[in-house]
Order: structure tokens, then sequence, then C-alpha cells
């Protein structure tokens, strides 16, 4: 990919630069520490959209904290599971099996971590505008250790990941008025599987672009992980995972996606833009003495401040950040409720990742959804952000321990 993005002056080359050299090693080196590598999540919340009746997506598959001693047992499958007659024969029940052993969630914690978890409640205030929050005081919310459960490829595929994608575009999203996705199995045949007819914005104003732009670079940048991370062989039960260069190339070469690949390529660079500005946004929250990353161990809660408040010098040093006030900037009656649709229809996104069918997709899906919302959030909030008070606690913006791991999280992915 080469050259300037659409809705934005920024070219994909200064991007690259910057991500490289500046962000991405100090990114890295903050998800690693404690604060921003626990994740509390809900993985048993029902789908609220429709019944759990796809590949592998078993209503009795669900994630066990095993012994520290033990390897996690993962997601299990229970003797009342019900199969769709079409994922009924031996191929289709090995790759569910092995999609259950993929996608498992390591949930095994130390009883120290957990600990300090309990202290980190005490450091919220729950508030959010964008997102369908999980409740953390559900005994079924847990902490994940998200560097014990990296995202990558699990077996989950078929109709079960393809009913998610298509109810968050087909009903959830904003999209240019002739797009429809290629290879969708549920979609009409259009002279071929699915396939694309010419790309027009005609008629979709900027924030509607945007909305659009946004899921689909989120949904390019789980594909890439996908791609990246991808299990390459499995002998003697120690599975070997890479880079799969032809499964990135069936997804993004032009030649195999009648030229969408790249442009859902710059979407991602889109997304990381808008995420990008959300933090150097948000810095003045962070900035003020009153806001620590609290885990109770004083000396690493200093040093991982440190680091994110170098992070956030860096992001406001790039010089070509998205501007968003162009967006909701009409008349205050329309701009109102388009922002409004807009909060709503990423509410309802937030909500279908409950249905996703494999237990480690579905974290990473709730995290990289709940952390862009918390980007919304910031984007929408710079008033308050602005207003905050040095040295008493937030009033009119607050952000909980779960969305800024979520933000910092996502924006690492």
């Amino acid at each position: 990919l080469t050259g300037v993005l659409d809705d934005c002056l920024c070219d994909i080359e200064s991007i690259d630069d910057f991500n490289t050299f500046k962000i991405f090693p100090k990114i890295q080196k903050l998800q690693e520490r404690d604060y921003f590598r626990y994740y509390k999540v809900n993985l048993k919340r029902p789908c609220p959209f429709w019944a759990d009746d796809g590949h592998c997506s078993i209503k009795d598959c669900h994630v066990e904290p095993g012994p520290e001693s033990k390897i996690p047992v993962g997601i299990k499958a229970g003797s009342s599971n019900k199969y769709s007659k079409a994922a009924n024969n031996s191929k289709e029940l090995e790759d569910c099996e092995q999609a259950n052993k993929l996608g498992a969630v390591n949930s095994t914690l130390s009883n120290q971590s957990k600990e300090a978890f309990i202290d980190w409640a005490r450091y919220d205030d729950s508030q959010d505008h964008f997102c369908e929050l999980d409740d953390e005081r559900s005994p079924d919310a847990q902490y994940v250790d998200l560097l014990l459960n990296p995202e990558r490829y699990t077996g989950y595929k078929g109709p079960s990941a393809w009913r998610v994608w298509n109810s968050i575009y087909e009903e959830n999203c904003f999209k240019p008025r002739s797009v429809y996705r290629p290879l969708n199995p549920l979609a009409p045949s259009r002279g071929g599987l699915g396939s694309v007819c010419l790309f027009s914005w005609t008629g979709l104003c900027l924030e509607k672009r945007v909305f659009y732009k946004l899921i689909s670079g989120l949904h390019a940048s789980i594909n890439l992980h996908l791609c990246a991370n991808y299990l390459l062989e499995e002998t003697w039960g120690k599975p070997r995972w890479g880079p799969n260069v032809k499964e990135f190339t069936r997804r993004f070469d032009p030649a195999e996606t009648k030229g969408e690949g790249p442009r859902r390529l710059k979407n991602l660079y889109f997304l990381y833009l808008i995420e990008l500005r959300a933090l150097s946004k948000v810095a003045p929250y962070f900035e003020r003495a009153v806001v620590d990353l609290y885990t109770g161990n004083g000396h690493e809660d200093a040093e991982s401040k440190a680091l994110l408040l170098d992070i956030f010098r860096d992001t406001k040093s790039f010089h070509m950040h998205f501007d968003e006030k162009s967006m909701f900037a009409g008349d205050k009656k329309g701009a109102k409720s388009l922002k409004e649709e807009f909060r709503l229809h990423f509410k309802n996104i937030s909500r279908i990742m409950d249905c996703v069918g494999c237990d480690k997709c579905r974290l990473w899906g709730k995290l990289q959804t709940q952390g862009l919302g918390t980007a919304l959030k910031i984007l929408f909030s710079e008033k308050e952000i602005q207003s905050l008070p040095e040295n008493s606690p937030s009033k009119g913006f607050q952000l909980t321990r779960q969305e800024i791991v979520a933000l910092v999280n996502a924006f690492g992915r």
C-alpha cells in the first residue's frame, strides 16, 4: 500500500515510519505490564440476537480455570451438544474439536494476581458511552491474562462466524450503497459467490463513511492477526504457529478479492489514525497526578505511567492526525441525532460480540470493540477532558480500568 488515505491528509508511508520506529516498541512493552495484561471479561453472556446453533458455537463450550500446575482444560463440550445437520459429519466434528482446543482461553491466574484485582476494582467508576459493558460483578466475569491468550487462528469459521460479520455489516453498519462483501456463504449468489460490484460512496456523509471504515478496519485487523499467527502444523501434539501467506492473499490480494483487499487494508490504517487521535486527546486525563495505573506495586505503577506518558508525547508529535472536528459539525439538532445514531449502532455491534462461538475469538472481539468504543468516547468528550480538575476525582469524564486496558490493547493490535 502507498499514498494518501481517504478522508484525511495522511499518507501510509508516514504512518508506517511513525509506528515502526516510535509507537510500536513502546506499546508492546506497555502491554506486557501487569496493569495492561489482565482483562476482565464475561465469556458466558448469551447471544441476544439468535440461538447459538452455528459451527462450533456450542452452548456448553466454556472456559474452566485449571490448577496452576496443569495446562488449562479450555473449552469443553458437554453431553447436550446440538449440531446443525450440515455440521454433523466426521470432518466437521474433527474441525470443531480442533477449534475448541485452539480457541480455548487459558484462564490460570496466581492468587497474588487475584488479590490485586480486588484492589484495582476500588479505583474504578462505571460509565460508558459507546459499548455494552460486561457486569464485572457477575460470577461469570473472570480475569484473563492476555499474554497467555494471544489473538490467532483458532479454527473458528463457517456459517457461525459469517453470521456475526453479516449481522454487523448488514444490520448495524452504515455502508456504501453498492458494496456487498465477497465470499459470503450466507449471501445470495450474484454472478458468482457473493461477488463484489463497483464501490460508491454516493449519498453517504463523512460520519457514516468513518463508521463503515472503522468496522472494516477492525475486521481487517482481526483477519491479519489470524493470517500472521496461523496454525501451520501440529505434530506430536506440538502446534507450530506462523505467517500463512496463502491465507493473507486469499483475504487481501486484489485479484482474489475483486479489488476490495487493498481498501480493507487502508481501512486498517484509518482505524489506527482514529485510535492514535484518541490517545493524543486523552493525555490530559492521565497527566494529572491524581490518576494512577494502580496494581499495588508502587514502583511498577510509576514505571507504567511514565511509559504511557511517553507514548502520549509521541502521539502529540504526529503531524497528520485525523480531524474529528469535521464530524457532527452541521446544524445542532441534526448533528446530535446523527451522533446518537452512531453511538447506538456501535453499542449494538458490541452486543453482537456475545454471539461469537469461539471463546478466544469472543475475548479479542469484545476487547477490540471496547477499545474502539473507548476511543470514540474520548473523541466526543474533548471539552469534558480539557476541563477536568487537577487534584480531585474526575467529573464529567471518567475511564474505568477496563476501558483503559481495552484502549491500549486494541491500539496495540
